[in-house]
């Protein structure tokens, strides 16, 4: 959010409010469309992109999620980005439905607010993230 700054020798100027984490995740998910995960599997078979970003060592320990991509989340934006020279092929259709998922669902909300900034409008996250989606599969 921008703010008008007035310095000293009376120069406006703009600058960006100091956000904490927690207004910064408020404000990231307030234009996410998120996606409980018992509407995981309905996603995927409408045609939506996956993406698990989560490390190495938590794929490891936890498993994987089936169907998904696994993108790192330190090139997620520029893997998807349809401008970028460093996209994947597939992941070029800007109106296509893209999933995040983290282990939790936080900084999966982070990244799919700016992956809509990227152009990619329909981007969004799993609510819970891996740890939900694997907590309701194990139920009976």
């Amino acid at each position: 959010m921008l703010q008008s700054h007035i310095s000293d020798d009376g120069v406006a100027s703009d600058s960006l409010r100091t956000l904490t984490i927690d207004e910064l995740l408020l404000e990231s998910r307030a234009g996410l469309e998120r996606v409980h995960p018992a509407d995981l599997e309905r996603e995927m078979s409408a045609g939506a992109l996956v993406v698990d970003t989560r490390p190495a060592e938590q794929r490891e320990r936890d498993g994987d999620l089936p169907g998904a991509v696994v993108i790192d989340r330190n090139v997620l934006e520029w893997r998807l980005d349809p401008s970028s020279p460093h996209h994947l092929p597939f992941a070029g259709d800007p109106t296509r439905r893209i999933v995040i998922v983290c282990n939790e669902g936080y900084s999966s909300s982070l990244a799919a607010h700016t992956l809509q900034r990227l152009g990619l409008p329909r981007a969004t996250d799993l609510i819970g993230g891996f740890q939900a989606w694997r907590a309701l599969s194990k139920d009976p």
